[in-house]
């Protein structure tokens, strides 16, 4: 059992999480049915599935949902987004990425169409009401974001999936589509060279704390405050996500913005954008570094940064450089937190109201998803 917490609605009267939050595992255990079920989870770029026949499995939130996921792109050339389990007695159907006709069990031969539904089971003649819609694999809720706005189903740039999502991804992400409408996402291209996974010894929410805050950045990124105007580091908050604007100091790299966008004639070194719970869209001008918070238990977890590169004639320069060493200094104080809310003596913080609204905002949305959202 958990014990009940409030984060007040208003910053300069509000205290933090509790310390027990980050380090009690019941928090952590209720957090995977209150808080990460029914989110939207980043699975990628759609090019995973371009060609027909195309199949590519993956889990979602490894180490916490495990949830097995299966995109297909079938032979009439539609997308689908299915469970990667098979009908008749559970294992995982899909192992490897390939092309294939059909989707068939090695276990017991049960023959699925790519668009999940079933077509062929061996030995199952006799079998009374045979088969039956329960027999199809089940779709999973699905989602993108393309350049042109938000959508249902697998036909975007940027693909999203949830277990049992209680609002559409089109409301959760609305202000950054918008924000963002005039990039090409459909430019920007995977880069496995750039990407890497990294352990972090702390609470999953303790990670999204400090990334929700500008406030640490003269005291702990040294290359970074070189790189941004700290006076100007602003967060604007939406209901499902919210935006840390970076703005370049003199000669840094920045954003070639077009007149309608809402920030034309700044110099836009980062658009830090976080999407409710765990995932970070982090655009620089070279492109998009995409950070997935995967909790591991409740003091271990994994980050996953994914680049996707637009501009390579702008990698290395200004905010988005130097992104390991970044991380590394993040890891080193997110860990330092972790020990010290374990501590006998801390038990709540206060929010700054001019650099915290980000983290004061998170709080109220894990505080509602906890305590108030049906389970």
């Amino acid at each position: 059992m958990v014990e009940l917490f409030e984060i007040a609605p208003d910053i300069r009267e509000a205290s933090t999480l509790p310390a027990h939050v980050y380090t009690d595992p019941a928090y952590y255990e209720l957090c995977r049915t209150a808080v990460f079920r029914p989110s939207w989870q980043f699975v990628g770029a759609s090019d995973t599935i371009k060609i027909p026949g195309q199949c590519h499995p993956l889990t979602l939130l490894p180490g916490c949902l495990d949830e097995p996921v299966l995109l297909t792109r079938d032979r009439e050339d539609r997308t689908h987004c299915l469970s990667n389990v098979c009908t008749h007695r559970g294992t995982i159907l899909c192992e490897s990425g390939g092309v294939e006709k059909s989707l068939v069990c090695r276990y017991h031969g049960r023959r699925f169409d790519l668009d999940g539904a079933f077509r062929h089971m061996p030995e199952f003649e006799q079998v009374a009401g045979f088969p039956s819609p329960a027999d199809d694999l089940s779709r999973v809720p699905c989602a993108s974001w393309s350049s042109s706005g938000v959508r249902d189903g697998v036909a975007g740039d940027l693909l999203f999936a949830s277990v049992s999502p209680r609002i559409t991804l089109e409301r959760v992400i609305a202000p950054m589509a918008a924000r963002l409408s005039w990039l090409p996402l459909h430019e920007f291209r995977f880069d496995a060279s750039r990407s890497r996974d990294y352990l972090v010894h702390a609470n999953w929410a303790l990670y999204i704390d400090n990334y929700l805050e500008g406030f640490h950045i003269p005291f702990v990124h040294a290359s970074l405050n070189e790189a941004i105007d700290y006076g100007q580091y602003t967060t604007e908050l939406f209901p499902y996500c919210n935006l840390q604007l970076g703005v370049a100091k003199p000669g840094e790299s920045a954003f070639d913005l077009p007149a309608g966008s809402p920030d034309a004639g700044r110099a836009i070194a980062a658009y830090y954008w976080w999407v409710y719970p765990n995932t970070m869209f982090n655009f620089y001008p070279w492109g998009l570094s995409v950070n997935v918070v995967q909790p591991l238990g409740h003091e271990r977890t994994r980050v996953r940064f994914l680049s996707y590169v637009w501009k390579e004639n702008k990698l290395d320069q200004g905010a988005g450089a130097g992104l390991d060493r970044v991380e590394r200094e993040d890891e080193a104080v997110v860990e330092a937190v972790q020990r010290g809310t374990r501590g006998s003596f801390y038990k709540r913080g206060r929010y700054s109201p001019t650099r915290e609204q980000g983290v004061h905002h998170f709080h109220r949305l894990l505080a509602e998803s906890l305590f108030t959202a049906p389970r």
